[in-house]
């Protein structure tokens, strides 16, 4: 006997139980991000950012401010923060490291000759050469309660307050020099030249953060070195701001000789036409012989050993009943276009058994019926199919036949 090889199509069932864990697994992901974007919307994480209630945000300093009267305007690009810092506000750079040196230039020289302050949080070298010229950078110290020691009036009002990180050093004479550490002070304010801006410069920004402004007399000195105008601009500079890219920039071909491109260009032709030249021809199938013979029972064994490691107990069963309705439809004289129709197959199957041992046998749920549920009941499926085909193969062998003399 041949068994029938099994088909290679795949119906909807089968698409749905192989992608159904996939899918879910993505359906909760887009669930669960829709759920943390709609619980966010409208709110905003960063460091030093007026409009954050995190930890190390702003916004509560903002809050002071407004109800101080002071109005805060937030600007993300260095153009912005430029055009807004008008004479008569006080310009913060939250960030200056992350500026580039065209950047600070271009915000000194728009700032230079109006009235007003700029605040810098914890400047590096750049910074300072382009808005404190001459202020020279110390080493850091960590951040503790300090006391003012100087006589800058928003310092002594607001007395103790939480300093540290960078240290400055200048020789400029009418420079207030506060919370010091080591004789090197952690607030250095430089006063304003004719027609211009004082500059201040912080060593660290954390007085500023949520979780430490209602402390010591963070909130005071805060409040008195923000909002000294009337007018805010908070600048967040990002670097996605179009303005920090270089100037000088450079892309890949420039870093390339220019006497290697030509190279370059020959050794890409060549590697094309070697591409062309060993591609593989799409042509006709050609047959074959394989180079051994695999046995059918070992074939017929390979395949069930990769449904049982699958669970596929649909599929295995599907295949037993369908090359056993194949093999009983020429026995019994069903044409091959109805071999799997019910309406015709199992009346045939009746009329052959006839009384024998297996008549009563529910041939429906047997030839057409669900798949087993366990292996033990795909076993006892296979055993009762093979009974059946061998109860009408044996009536045909021993059917009285009329001699063809007579």
């Amino acid at each position: 006997m041949t068994t029938a090889a099994p088909t290679l199509s795949t119906t909807p069932r089968h698409l749905w139980t192989r992608s159904r864990g996939p899918l879910l697994a993505l359906l909760l992901l887009v669930i669960s991000g829709l759920v943390l974007a709609a619980l966010q919307s409208g709110e905003h994480h960063g460091r030093l950012d007026p409009r954050s209630a995190d930890r190390s945000g702003s916004r509560a300093l903002a809050q002071l401010l407004a109800a101080h009267g002071v109005s805060i305007q937030v600007a993300t690009t260095a153009e912005e923060a430029a055009a807004a810092a008008g004479p008569g506000t006080t310009l913060l750079i939250s960030d200056p490291d992350v500026l580039t040196t065209s950047q600070l230039t271009g915000l000194h020289t728009a700032t230079a000759h109006t009235s007003g302050r700029t605040v810098l949080l914890a400047p590096g070298l750049s910074a300072l050469e382009a808005f404190a010229p001459g202020v020279q950078l110390v080493p850091p110290t960590r951040n503790a309660p300090r006391r003012p020691t100087c006589s800058l009036p928003e310092a002594r009002r607001a007395g103790n307050a939480l300093l540290g990180g960078l240290r400055y050093v200048t020789s400029a004479d009418g420079a207030d020099r506060c919370y010091t550490s080591g004789g090197r002070p952690t607030l250095l304010r430089l006063p304003a030249p004719p027609s211009g801006r004082d500059t201040v410069l912080l060593g660290s920004a954390d007085f500023l953060y949520n979780q430490h402004l209602a402390a010591h007399g963070n909130a005071s000195l805060a409040l008195q070195l923000l909002g000294a105008h009337k007018h805010l601009i908070w600048y967040l500079p990002s670097v996605s701001d179009p303005s920090s890219a270089p100037d000088n920039e450079r892309g890949f071909l420039d870093l390339i000789p220019s006497g290697w491109r030509w190279a370059l260009l020959q050794l890409a032709l060549a590697a094309v036409c070697a591409a062309l030249w060993r591609a593989r021809r799409l042509g006709p199938l050609v047959h074959e012989r394989l180079p051994v013979t695999v046995p059918a029972a070992e074939t017929t064994e390979g395949h069930a050993r990769l449904y049982e490691q699958a669970n596929a107990r649909d599929r295995a069963s599907a295949v037993l009943r369908s090359a056993t309705r194949t093999r009983l439809a020429p026995l019994i004289g069903v044409p091959p276009a109805h071999t799997h129709t019910p309406d015709i197959l199992l009346p045939a199957i009746h009329a052959h058994l006839g009384s024998a041992p297996d008549a009563g046998t529910d041939l429906h749920a047997l030839l057409f019926g669900p798949a087993p549920t366990d292996d033990r009941a795909l076993v006892r499926l296979a055993d009762q199919l093979d009974a059946l085909e061998s109860s009408i193969v044996s009536q045909e062998r021993h059917a009285p036949r009329e001699h063809p003399d007579r």
